[in-house]
């Protein structure tokens, strides 16, 4: 990926971190530092065997997710059962280096794109206990999400232009079944009950695997409160097939007919978008990722199988 107007994307080294992390957490600075990963907007760079340091690097609107990350995340942490970075210091804007950073703690475990979940039974009860611990009401001052988890309806254009772009590039089999799915879901009622802590970005790359099963949730700049059916939609893009119904069941509250029809949709949302970049990555295009398209086909797969004749 390129910058988007913030002049770092190519000047992130292991110099420059190290240089970072002397001026402003010295004891840390002579701990071994390695490049872990070049996420959408940060670099993650491995500081030892528990710490990381996560730099912003391809948008401009990383800083403020880093920081929300900050204020927020070490609240929410010791009540959630899979590891998730856990921030321990914010770095502030320098001459050197004009944006925050984080020192974060380490997750181990394989990005679920690369090794996807396979043990459906433990998966599924993982992410079910995950999201359950995670899902409480949130204070008046918690933030809201950027583009996500107001009505579905709403997203009416941005379904219809994904939709056509994927129907055009030959990513879709039926669309239509594509089609009924997402209007099911928007015609469903909205929700009613408190603003909930919510993840705002389970997609196959923010969570990892070990041994075939959950182990770790990463990425929390998305972080918001609202309706639990954004996140509810990560089981049809995460799961193995059949883990579905078991997940559903697990997660308490068990989620009621209007809520499960709400989080379809999302699923078919997140599916489209991954599906995009996977074709991106598939072509060589910039930003994409080729190992994004498997899951959100096999996400549409199972979302549609109910419609189709």
């Amino acid at each position: 990926m390129t910058t988007t107007g913030t002049d770092t994307a190519e000047d992130i080294t292991e110099d420059l971190v190290r240089a970072l992390l002397r001026e402003q957490y010295p004891r840390l600075a002579d701990r071994p530092l390695r490049l872990g990963a070049r996420g959408w907007d940060n670099q993650v760079w491995r500081l030892g065997e528990d710490l990381a340091v996560r730099l912003p690097w391809a948008t401009p609107t990383a800083d403020a997710l880093l920081r929300k990350e900050h204020a927020w995340l070490p609240l929410l942490a010791p009540g959630l059962p899979l590891r998730v970075p856990v921030p321990q210091h914010l770095g502030e804007p320098s001459a050197r280096f004009p944006r925050p950073w984080l020192v974060t703690t380490w997750v181990p475990g394989e990005p679920a794109d690369h090794a996807p979940a396979i043990r459906a039974a433990e998966s599924a009860d993982a992410l079910a206990a995950f999201l359950t611990a995670l899902h409480r009401p949130a204070p008046a001052a918690a933030p809201a999400g950027r583009d996500r988890g107001g009505p579905l309806a709403d997203t009416a254009g941005h379904f219809a232009r994904g939709l056509d772009s994927a129907t055009g590039l030959g990513l879709i089999p039926d669309p239509e079944a594509v089609r009924a799915v997402w209007e099911d879901a928007a015609a469903a009622p909205e929700w009613t009950g408190p603003r909930l802590w919510l993840h705002g970005d389970l997609h196959p790359a923010n969570v990892l695997t070990s041994d075939g099963a959950f182990c770790g949730v990463i990425d929390f700049g998305d972080l918001f409160a609202g309706d639990p059916a954004f996140d509810l939609a990560a089981a049809w893009l995460l799961l193995p097939d059949g883990a579905v119904d078991r997940f559903h069941a697990a997660y308490a509250p068990v989620p009621d007919a209007a809520t499960l029809r709400r989080a379809r949709g999302w699923a078919v949302l997140r599916a489209l978008a991954l599906l995009h970049i996977g074709d991106a990555g598939v072509h060589g295009r910039p930003g994409g990722k080729p190992t994004w398209g498997p899951p959100a086909r096999a996400s549409l797969r199972r979302l549609t199988a109910a419609v189709r004749p």
